[in-house]
C-alpha cells in the first residue's frame, strides 16, 4: 500500500520496484479517519476512545500527502465536490493536489493532537513537554482587530457551549472583534448563574454594566443604567431565553450583538426590524467551574495557562474587620466579585442591590481605577437623576488586594459600605485598619482574578 503511494512516477528505480513486486501506483487516497474526536466529545469510556484511535489512517494520509507531486489525497468531505469537478476537466493540477496535501497533513496533525490531549489528560500531566492546539475553519472574516489584519475563527472541538458553537438567527457576519466580545459577554454572564434573570453588557471586553433583577427587561435596564454611553454599540448576554419585553428595550439603542440560550418567536419578530444586530443562540449556558486551557502569543512562543474557573464558596470568605457585612452588603459583594473576575486588570467594581453602578477597568493604579469606577457612578446618578451618587451604601469588589489603604479609602470616600477583596498585601493589616477606622466591613476571599 505504501510503495504505491510513496512511489514517485519520475523515478526510474521506483518505477522498476514497483513493477518487480507487481504493485500498481495509487493516484487516489480517500480516507475518513475513526471518529476519535467525536467519541471523545461524547464523554465515552476511555477503553472506546483508545479504540477510535486510528493508526493505518493517519499513516497512509501522510505518505499520499508527501507525495502529492503525483498522488491526490483527500480527508475531508468538503474537498469531494473541488476533486469531482478537477476530475470532470481531465485530472488533477499540481496546485491542488498541493493544497489537498496541506488538508491532510493539518488533518492530521489536528487528530493527532487531540489524541496526545486525552492521553496526557489520563496520565494526569499537568504540564507536557510538548504541545499541540488544532481547530476547524468555521469563518473568515473581513479583518482582525485592524483592517490591515487578516483573521478567522476556528472550532477546536469542544463541546462546552460558546460563541463559536452559538447559531446566527440574523444579522450580518461577526467580525473580530464583534466575536471576542460576545464571548466575554457571555462567560460574564454565566459566571452570574441562572437563578435569578442576568444581563451582562460588554463594551471593548469590559463590561459596562450588570445586573441580576426579577425579570429579563429588569435585569437588562439596570445593567444599561449603569454606562448608559458605553452601553450603546454595546454586546448583551442574558442567562435565559429572550423574551419580547427585553427585546423591546435592547432595540431601543444600537446594539451590536445579542447572546442568549434562546429566544422567544415574539422576540426575534421584534429584533427582525433591525437587520443588522446579531442575534445568536447559544442552547445553555457555558460552565464557569469547566476546566479548560487559555492560549496568550508571545514572540517566539505562547504562553498556555488553565482557564480562570476559579469559584468561592460563601463559606470560604473570612471576615476580617470588627464589622461583619449585613446579609444585603454579602449579596452585593459576591455579585461584585463574580462580575470583577470578568474586568481586565486592575479591576474595581461597584454594586448596588444586585447591579453594577460603576466600573473602573484596566487600569495601571488600583487607586486610579477606584476613582474612574467612581466618577462612573455619578455619571449613572446624572443620567437618572438621582441626588445621591450611585455607590452611596454599596459593595466594592477589587480583583487583587489594595496595596494601600489609599484605594480602600477612595471607596469608602463614593459611599461605599463593604469591600471585598482577595488579601494577601504585606500592608493588609494597614487596609484592615484603615477599613474600621472607616466603618467598613471586608470580605477575604484568598484567590485573586487577574485578567490581562
Amino acid at each position: 500500500m505504501h510503495a504505491g503511494l510513496l512511489a514517485r512516477r519520475d523515478d526510474a528505480g521506483h518505477r522498476a520496484a514497483l513493477a518487480e513486486h507487481g504493485i500498481a501506483p495509487i493516484d487516489l487516497l480517500v480516507v475518513n479517519l475513526y471518529p476519535f474526536e467525536a467519541t471523545l466529545a461524547a464523554g465515552a469510556d476511555p477503553a472506546l476512545c483508545i479504540e477510535n484511535i486510528d493508526i493505518g489512517g493517519p499513516a497512509m494520509l501522510r505518505a499520499a500527502a508527501k507525495n502529492h507531486a503525483d498522488v491526490a489525497v483527500l480527508t475531508d468531505p468538503e474537498d469531494y465536490d473541488a476533486l469531482i469537478a478537477a476530475l470532470d476537466a481531465g485530472g488533477t493540477r499540481l496546485a491542488f493536489r498541493r493544497q489537498l496535501a496541506a488538508t491532510a497533513f493539518a488533518r492530521t496533525a489536528a487528530y493527532d493532537a487531540a489524541v496526545a490531549g486525552f492521553m496526557a489528560q489520563h496520565a494526569g500531566a499537568a504540564v507536557l513537554r510538548r504541545r499541540s492546539f488544532a481547530g476547524r475553519l468555521v469563518q473568515t472574516m473581513r479583518y482582525g482587530e485592524n483592517p490591515h489584519q487578516a483573521a478567522a475563527l476556528y472550532a477546536d472541538g469542544d463541546t462546552r457551549p460558546g460563541v463559536a458553537t452559538a447559531h446566527q438567527l440574523q444579522g450580518k457576519a461577526l467580525s473580530y472583534n464583534n466575536i471576542a466580545d460576545t464571548d466575554a459577554a457571555l462567560e460574564a454572564v454565566a459566571e452570574l448563574g441562572s437563578g435569578q434573570p442576568a444581563c451582562v453588557i460588554v463594551k471593548h471586553a469590559n463590561p459596562c454594566g450588570a445586573a441580576v433583577a426579577d425579570t429579563l427587561a429588569a435585569a437588562y435596564a439596570r445593567a444599561r443604567d449603569c454606562d448608559g454611553v458605553s452601553a450603546f454599540g454595546g454586546i448583551v448576554a442574558l442567562n435565559r431565553p429572550l423574551d419580547e419585553a427585553t427585546a423591546r428595550a435592547i432595540a431601543e439603542i444600537f446594539t451590536e450583538v445579542v447572546i442568549a440560550p434562546g429566544a422567544e418567536p415574539a422576540a426575534r419578530a421584534v429584533l427582525s426590524a433591525k437587520p443588522n444586530l446579531r442575534l445568536l443562540l447559544v442552547g445553555a449556558l457555558p460552565d464557569p467551574a469547566a476546566p479548560g486551557v487559555r492560549l496568550h502569543p508571545v514572540a517566539g512562543g505562547f504562553l498556555v495557562q488553565d482557564r480562570d474557573a476559579g469559584q468561592i464558596a460563601p463559606e470560604a470568605l473570612r471576615v476580617v474587620t470588627r464589622r461583619a457585612p449585613t446579609a444585603a452588603e454579602r449579596a452585593d459583594l459576591l455579585f461584585a466579585w463574580r462580575v470583577a473576575k470578568h474586568v481586565k486588570s486592575n479591576a474595581i467594581v461597584y454594586a448596588r442591590d444586585g447591579a453594577t453602578v460603576g466600573i473602573g477597568a484596566g487600569q495601571m493604579s488600583r487607586v486610579d481605577a477606584t476613582r474612574i469606577a467612581a466618577r462612573k457612578a455619578r455619571d449613572m446618578a446624572d443620567a437618572l437623576g438621582l441626588s445621591d451618587p450611585a455607590t452611596r451604601g454599596s459593595a466594592v469588589a477589587s480583583d487583587a488586594f489594595f496595596p494601600f489603604a489609599d484605594g480602600l479609602l477612595a471607596a469608602a470616600e463614593a459611599g461605599a459600605t463593604a469591600v471585598i477583596q482577595p488579601g494577601g498585601s504585606v500592608r493588609d493589616s494597614e487596609v484592615i485598619a484603615a477599613a474600621d477606622a472607616a466603618g467598613l466591613a471586608m470580605l477575604f476571599t484568598g484567590q485573586r482574578h487577574f485578567r490581562h
